[in-house]
């Protein structure tokens, strides 16, 4: 399989909510985010990664290979296909 028609992306709006917020939790608990706000917390910022999922900052990203799925920021995907790309011109 092509590396670059393994992975997709998936628009937030067709995964439930309560998909979508598991999702956004574990990427808030990845990069490190503080939680232990006594004011918002985790609600706080899973409210703020749904603005940036809906501004295009964020990407859900299925893996087909791997059956996962998991959030990145636009960056991270960008730095990821260049990745992937370059791998695979050296495979050639």
């Amino acid at each position: 399989m092509d590396p670059r028609e393994r992975f997709i992306e998936v628009p937030s709006r067709m995964l439930p909510a309560e998909t979508r917020r598991a999702l956004l939790e574990t990427f808030v608990t990845r990069q490190g985010y503080d939680t232990t706000d006594v004011g918002e917390g985790m609600v706080g910022w899973v409210a703020e990664l749904e603005g940036q999922l809906s501004r295009g900052k964020l990407l859900i990203v299925h893996d087909i290979g791997t059956e996962s799925t998991e959030v990145m920021t636009l960056e991270q995907w960008q730095s990821f296909g260049r990745q992937l790309a370059d791998d695979e011109e050296e495979g050639d």
